[in-house]
């Protein structure tokens, strides 16, 4: 069209679009094209009648530049294929072999975005919760078929694999903790765990509000996320697809030169983002992985260059890990956020796990305080002069 880059109004047209093709595949298309992300990353098994309204609302959100990750969806995908290559097999009629392979090939299948195997390995241990003898029947086929997934990335022999980015941040030096890097991390894990817990809050009344008005809840959640992407274009003058989209290009950008992002201009970013994170997590279909690491990293850049003594990986490494860790999941997001560090994560390890431990506690305080206070209304007692 014969703009250099995305033009900052072209994320409303394209999110806008693909909130009406997820509406259409939600509404007309068996298994509702799998489940909006503030429910989290998934690992049901997926019948192949769903697969092709899964596949058709994931690549509507992440082609349109919904920001979500491919997580969720892959899971669903390596699911509904593992169930249908045994079809037509004895194995299909027992209702625990079909679980285990359901679960095997979502495993083959994330392990191939995240570029790791263990990476799969640990989301499944977290995310099925098993018990001991679960665990060995379970957990096994998955580490096998994790392994074998990644066969096709990493090559054998002279199959030299597909080629695939890096899990690990480029350019990231190893520093030593100072004092008060630690001393921030609970104040900073904190804050980074209260604004990912209040965008879940709005994901997951959007997620309410959605079935009843399907078409005009998702389309205008994606009017709203390419508004948001476009206001930071232009208060920015930098690319509308550093909001829109998962965030994995937009990582290694801040990661490895945080030093050269303004503050005002990471502050931008974490308020559009994270609005535009909130509308998509309860209307589209994807996963809510990386924008959460995405929306912490920018975070802990924003935070280095306002508080003293803070240096930029240990703020990156904080604010990665208590972004990550509002899924639930707290060895997967200490796993995740090691790895995408690299050899940096050699000192940047207490941290990380501080960071995770403090905004789980977070979110689990917020979660016991929001129950308590529904109690009271539901479980009153009926005096006897109420009416009935």
């Amino acid at each position: 069209m014969g703009y250099e880059g995305p033009p900052a109004w072209w994320p409303i047209l394209t999110i806008g679009v693909a909130g009406g093709v997820v509406a259409l595949a939600v509404r007309h298309l068996p298994g509702r094209a799998g489940h909006p992300p503030v429910e989290g990353v998934g690992a049901g098994a997926t019948r192949p009648v769903e697969v092709p309204g899964v596949v058709i609302a994931a690549v509507a959100s992440l082609v349109g530049g919904a920001v979500v990750g491919p997580e969720a969806p892959l899971i669903a995908i390596g699911s509904g294929l593992a169930l249908l290559a045994i079809r037509r097999t004895r194995r299909s009629t027992d209702p625990s072999s079909a679980t285990i392979l359901a679960a095997a090939g979502s495993a083959a299948a994330i392990s191939a975005i995240f570029g790791n195997p263990l990476v799969a390995a640990v989301i499944f241990l977290e995310v099925l919760g098993l018990a001991r003898p679960q665990l060995m029947f379970v957990v096994l086929p998955c580490l096998l078929s994790s392994g074998v997934g990644g066969l096709l990335f990493t090559g054998l022999g002279r199959w030299s694999g597909l080629e695939i980015g890096a899990l690990a941040i480029p350019e990231l030096v190893p520093v030593r903790l100072a004092l008060w890097d630690v001393v921030w991390t609970v104040p900073l894990a904190c804050a980074v765990a209260l604004g990912t817990a209040l965008m879940y809050a709005v994901g997951r009344r959007v997620s309410q509000l959605a079935p009843s008005r399907l078409l005009v809840t998702t389309v205008g959640a994606g009017l709203v996320a390419g508004l948001s992407a476009c206001i930071y274009a232009l208060v920015s003058d930098r690319s509308p697809a550093e909001v829109a989209l998962s965030g994995q290009a937009t990582l290694p950008l801040i990661a490895s030169d945080g030093g050269a992002w303004p503050a005002g201009t990471l502050l931008a970013l974490v308020l559009c983002k994270g609005i535009a994170y909130a509308v998509c997590l309860g209307t589209f279909r994807g996963g809510p992985v990386f924008p959460a690491i995405v929306l912490g990293a920018a975070g802990g850049a924003l935070a280095a260059s306002v508080l003293p003594g803070l240096t930029p990986l240990s703020a990156l490494a904080i604010g990665m890990a208590a972004g990550m860790a509002v899924t639930g999941m707290p060895v997967t997001s200490v796993v995740l956020v090691v790895l995408l560090l690299g050899d940096a994560a050699s000192t940047q390890m207490p941290v990380v796990i501080l960071s995770v431990v403090v905004a789980l506690v977070v979110q689990e305080t917020l979660s016991g305080r929001l129950r308590h206070a529904s109690l009271p209304a539901e479980s009153a007692p009926v005096t006897s002069g109420a009416a009935p």
